[in-house]
């Protein structure tokens, strides 16, 4: 492993080949914290104050821009929340599923350009891995046992990032407890599941069966399982799907237009979707 190097650096690299959309840079201990232009520090969200209020009046402007029409402020709030909370799942969960290395990141640790799809992350509080990992005799470095136990420590370092921003969020978007948990497990399996497609139809099955036994169904404080599904399409050949917990509200804003997942959308709908994809 090259010094200057971190046990992320592989795997954010890989991220940002992918998905040019999002790009990660890893600042050093003493490197100041991004600010100004797009930047959100998601202290600042969990905080729940002015950096809140001017995340939030972005989404509010998109959805008239995009739509001509302004949505409810709780659904401005859905938004936002999945805005923040995909790409910050992604900096845990991607190099787990490709390195088999868990990051802690606290929202202290983290900001988030939305405009330029970047994110800057300190040096994690500690970075889990299994026996055998070249990355076990660096500092910082948590050895555990088995897959399971590494498992545990994904779902434990998306939940110490995401619970105090699910606190600042919750209010705003009129939900708690399950509901915004629901949320959560959603951004966990939604993210890395569109990750993985674009690494490879082969990674794409893998990150499937990873979720699956990530998010079994009985892990608190998440609510509900990856609900992975493949029922059959116009021909016969299986679609993957999946059952969303949650529902971001979309339908509000543009109600012909209701998300594939949707836990309000039948399978009929999901099937003729990408059908209609297809066709086009």
């Amino acid at each position: 492993m090259p010094a200057a190097a971190s046990p992320l650096t592989a795997a954010y690299d890989r991220l940002a080949t992918a998905f040019p959309g999002l790009a990660v840079t890893e600042l050093g201990p003493d490197d100041p914290a991004p600010a100004g232009g797009g930047w959100t520090a998601a202290a600042g969200l969990a905080a729940g104050g002015a950096e809140m209020d001017a995340f939030l009046a972005r989404d509010a402007d998109q959805v008239v821009r995009d739509y001509g029409r302004p949505a409810r402020p709780d659904v401005v709030a859905s938004f936002g929340l999945h805005r923040y909370a995909w790409p910050a799942c992604l900096l845990i969960t991607v190099p787990w599923f490709l390195h088999r290395r868990v990051p802690r990141l606290p929202v202290t640790h983290v900001w988030y350009d939305r405009t330029a799809g970047r994110m800057a992350v300190r040096p994690p509080v500690s970075v889990a891995c299994l026996p055998g990992d070249p990355a076990a005799a660096l500092p910082g470095t948590v050895v555990v046992p088995d897959e399971e136990a590494l498992r545990a420590e994904v779902r434990a370092a998306v939940a110490e990032h995401l619970e105090p921003v699910l606190g600042a969020f919750g209010p705003r978007m009129r939900r708690r407890g399950r509901a915004l948990w629901g949320m959560a497990t959603d951004e966990v399996a939604e993210g890395l599941w569109y990750v993985a497609r674009l690494f490879g139809e082969r990674e794409e099955a893998r990150a499937v069966r990873e979720l699956e036994l990530l998010l079994p169904g009985a892990t608190p404080p998440y609510a509900g399982s990856a609900g992975f599904r493949t029922p059959a399409g116009p021909d016969g050949s299986p679609l993957p799907t999946r059952d969303r917990v949650s529902c971001c509200m979309f339908y509000t804003v543009r109600p012909q237009d209701i998300c594939a997942t949707c836990p309000r959308t039948c399978d009929g709908g999901r099937i003729a979707k990408p059908a209609a994809s297809a066709a086009a």
